[in-house]
């Protein structure tokens, strides 16, 4: 690092030695041009003083247009004092003999001066509006090179390169926030650049380092800063660098966001074949359950004589057991369509009295020996649904309030009118006697295989309520639970009211 910035200090100690000797260069060149005109002038032609005056006007004016203000007016004085010495009597001397030619003299000066200004002003406004428009220029080019440049996760890299390329800079460094990494067009260069990159960052400050052409500044991006941009070589105007600043932040936030898209399709992807497998064996799963389960039912119906005791116990716990396995099934072919997106509704208007005792019918072997309170009146609007589906619902409320509550303790299922006056709405509600659920958990029990932490040792997967709140959400609708530990849970679900017209 001390051999790079003993290098970094003779470049920059050669360049001013550089400067200086072209400036001396310029000054003897503007005094030899006054020379050549006296020289002629005064030993060749022998003109008088006004044309005399006229020649050292016209060569101050070129040499402000060619060097700038500094060299002509060096010449103005220098063509003032040869103009006075030869061509003023008395002749030969500072001295000026008639009072008239003072007047003369110092308009002279003036005059010479001011054009000299004004000369160079020019110039330098030229100047100013070729590198305005050199600028936009490279501008544009850099914007074409980010912008249409495919966004890749090197996009800091290809900032820098593109950065130095365009504006001739002798160094380029890029520190992203994000990231935390810094990256170089020239690696060798500004080796000690990473903590002032970091600090310019950290306090939204420009740093400047006149002597080595340096200038640090902080990029932005909505009013917070997202990096730093580290840049030496030729000075950039403040509406450039701005200008610059902002291509940058563009460019990586760009990348940022083709990254997050990636990313969200890789992962969307990767769920649509996990669905589409999971779907597959499930499907395979089907076939062999149903045979195995037509061979129970019809063993368990030949008459009591032909099996023994053992025999039928044995073929109940297989039948019990395809049933489940059936469920389990069931709803992972259900989760597979809902996250692989083709899940689809079939809706029809349907009675919700008629949706609850379809899912007690199903649930009938399970719910034997239950004390159930049924209540959904006949008069209840009808509802526009899926009729599978939310039946499929009903089923995994009853089927988790007879889990997690005692057995024997009663359940309320039923379904009423949206509380809410005027609300188009019919709740289906299912109540246990379980031991609540605490409030903080109430918000996770809905997630996919979340299971309740208040009976840990209970059998079932955790797709259940998961599944049922996308059947309810796809109906335009929500699910909620209200509970409170000790005192059971009431799990209810809206549905839509069927409007004239509805689709049957």
């Amino acid at each position: 690092m001390a051999r790079s910035a003993t290098s970094a200090t003779r470049f920059i100690s050669r360049i001013v030695a550089q400067k200086a000797l072209g400036f001396t260069g310029r000054i003897l060149a503007a005094l030899g041009l006054v020379a050549a005109i006296t020289f002629v002038c005064f030993g060749l032609i022998h003109v008088n003083a006004t044309t005399a005056g006229f020649f050292y006007l016209v060569a101050i004016l070129g040499v402000a247009t060619a060097w700038g203000l500094a060299e002509s007016t060096i010449a103005s004085v220098a063509a003032v004092l040869c103009f006075n010495f030869f061509f003023l009597p008395p002749i030969g001397t500072f001295t000026i003999a008639d009072p008239q030619n003072w007047v003369a003299l110092f308009a002279f000066l003036a005059t010479s001066l001011t054009a000299s200004q004004l000369s160079a002003r020019a110039k330098r406004r030229t100047k100013d509006a070729v590198d305005r428009q050199h600028e936009i220029e490279r501008l544009y080019s850099l914007s074409r090179a980010l912008l249409l440049t495919e966004a890749r996760l090197a996009m800091p890299r290809l900032v820098v390169q593109q950065i130095a390329r365009t504006f001739d800079f002798d160094s380029v460094a890029l520190y992203d926030r994000a990231s935390g990494e810094i990256s170089r067009a020239h690696p060798n260069d500004m080796p000690d650049i990473e903590s002032t990159l970091r600090d310019s960052t950290l306090r939204s400050a420009v740093i400047r380092d006149e002597g080595s052409h340096l200038i640090v500044t902080p990029i932005t991006l909505g009013g917070e800063p997202i990096g730093s941009l580290a840049l030496r070589g030729a000075p950039l105007s403040d509406a450039a660098l701005q200008s610059l600043l902002n291509l940058v932040a563009i460019g990586m936030d760009r990348a940022r966001s083709q990254e997050a898209v990636n990313r969200a399709k890789v992962a969307r992807q990767s769920e649509e074949l996990k669905s589409t497998l999971l779907d597959a064996i499930a499907h395979e799963f089907k076939t062999p359950l149903t045979s195995i389960k037509a061979v129970t039912t019809d063993l368990l119906s030949e008459p009591a004589g032909k099996l023994q005791k053992y025999q039928r116990e044995l073929l109940s716990i297989a039948d019990e057991g395809t049933d489940r396995l059936s469920r389990l099934v069931t709803d992972a072919i259900q989760l597979a369509r809902i996250e692989g997106g083709t899940f689809r509704l079939d809706r029809e208007v349907q009675f919700p009295a008629s949706l609850v005792a379809a899912a007690l019918r199903q649930m009938k072997s399970l719910t034997d020996g239950r004390q159930i309170t049924v209540s959904a009146a006949d008069d209840l609007p009808q509802v526009w649904v899926d009729a599978d589906l939310i039946r499929m619902v009903i089923t995994h409320l009853i089927d988790n309030a007879l889990k997690y509550s005692p057995p024997g303790s009663p359940l309320a299922i039923g379904a009423r009118a949206g509380e809410n006056t005027g609300e188009n709405k019919v709740i289906v509600y299912v109540v246990d006697q379980g031991p609540g659920i605490a409030e903080d958990e109430q918000p996770r029990i809905f997630e996919k295989f979340y299971r309740g932490s208040s009976e840990p040792n209970l059998t079932g997967t955790g797709m259940g309520l998961a599944i049922a709140r996308a059947i309810i959400r796809a109906h335009g609708e929500d699910i909620w639970v209200t509970s409170k530990p000790g005192k059971g849970s009431e799990f209810a679900f809206s549905l839509p009211i069927a409007r004239t017209g509805s689709v049957q």
